[in-house]
């Protein structure tokens, strides 16, 4: 069982703290409402192509894109992203109590089509009925899940490229069908702690995804959702969700780590905890309980930092160290049956080439990585430029390598 690493594009915003990194106040409807801070990113298409392209060049799978009114269409940007990229594949997170399991079946199909077959599928039922509440969803948060279920059955069901029949308490189709089903099928991911979550996951999807708790909590997951697997007669692999902030040594990693605390003053963080603390999501309290809104010991594991998650909702853990022990902690969850590891940074230009050129070394020294050439073999220096930056690959900037 290899690693296999995947990027995020922040199609939300991005920039080098982790408050004020959105480039927009109004959760992205007005373009014209850029919020005016030093080091916010628009999320503009030339960004995250940049972005992509790094991603592609470092050696990473996949890059994760968001959903939500926060941040950009994940289908409509990675879309266009992959038209300026060749390898790179897409996990397009998407809420499926938002659109027809008809007719997201088709969009897949069509992407995998367009994109060559680098379509992967992020299945995000959703734990804020405020956010939900947005999109004109009004479940609660079980029904959600029941529905989540009855989704991914429908989907599967007409990507057989037969005519198929649907009777469940949120979805009746008849005849539903794509008439060319996509090739190869998207692999599923999704993720959920709560009691609902589990069975939906051990039916119906590919790779159960955790956020970054610490590894005997990320075990005691994967045991739940093995155990609930085998009874279902299948299997289901296994990814987490991270931040990483890796560097040349663990000095200069855990530096950077109190620069991001430095923006954060006890209103923005008490703020952002009493808005976190209504979520509905298991996971998002289980990510909370880490920290429990304090800067008191923020180093939950060895090399795993919960600072990320005073402010931000989501994945608020990230691996914090030298380049070779961020590579032990994911040989440490590699080891617990941890495949995909989704990993993030601010700003994720810059990071994406730290742990590229850093950890990902590391990680293939160990045979942790598929066999085969380096993302970077037979191309050349030009123009005093390293061989990891060729031709209009960007160079690190301030605070890069």
């Amino acid at each position: 069982m290899s690693v296999h690493l995947h990027w995020f594009l922040p199609t939300g915003g991005d920039g080098r703290t982790l408050v004020d990194r959105h480039a927009y106040t109004d959760g992205g409807v007005r373009r014209e409402r850029i919020t005016p801070v030093s080091g916010v990113r628009a999320p503009d298409v030339e960004y995250l192509a940049q972005i992509a392209k790094a991603a592609e060049q470092l050696g990473f799978e996949a890059v994760l894109t968001p959903t939500g009114t926060w941040c950009e269409d994940a289908w409509l940007t990675t879309m266009a992203l992959s038209q300026v990229t060749e390898r790179l594949k897409f996990l397009v997170a998407f809420r499926p109590g938002v659109i027809s399991p008809v007719l997201a079946a088709q969009m897949a199909a069509t992407f995998q089509r367009v994109s060559r077959g680098r379509l992967l599928l992020n299945v995000v039922t959703g734990g804020d009925s405020t956010e939900q509440k947005r999109f004109g969803d009004h479940l609660g948060h079980d029904q959600r899940y029941a529905r989540t279920d009855e989704f991914l059955q429908v989907v599967r069901g007409v990507w057989s490229g037969r005519p198929f029949d649907f009777r469940g308490e949120h979805y009746q189709v008849e005849g539903g069908l794509t008439a060319l089903p996509p090739d190869p099928l998207p692999e599923i991911f999704f993720g959920g702690s709560s009691a609902a979550a589990g069975p939906v996951a051990a039916r119906n999807v590919d790779v159960y995804l955790t956020w970054g708790e610490p590894p005997e909590q990320v075990k005691q997951k994967i045991d739940w959702i093995r155990g609930l697997a085998e009874r279902e007669g299948r299997s289901v692999r296994f990814g987490i969700r991270l931040h990483t902030l890796s560097r040349d040594t663990s000095k200069e990693a855990w530096a950077t780590a109190n620069r991001l605390l430095d923006d954060l003053d006890p209103d923005t963080v008490a703020a952002a905890q009493q808005a976190l603390g209504k979520s509905e999501s298991v996971g998002q309290q289980r990510m909370l309980a880490l920290h429990g809104g304090s800067r008191d010991k923020l180093e939950i594991s060895p090399n795993l930092w919960a600072g990320v998650g005073l402010v931000r909702g989501g994945a608020g853990t990230a691996l914090v160290g030298s380049h070779a022990e961020v590579a032990d902690r994911i040989e440490e969850y590699h080891a617990l049956g941890v495949e995909h590891f989704v990993l993030s940074g601010y700003p994720h230009l810059e990071e994406a080439y730290w742990f590229g050129e850093g950890v990902r070394p590391e990680l293939a020294a160990r045979g942790l990585l598929d066999a085969g050439p380096s993302p970077l073999t037979g191309v050349p220096a030009a123009n005093g430029r390293p061989a990891s930056a060729p031709g209009g690959a960007p160079l690190l900037v301030a605070g890069g390598r």
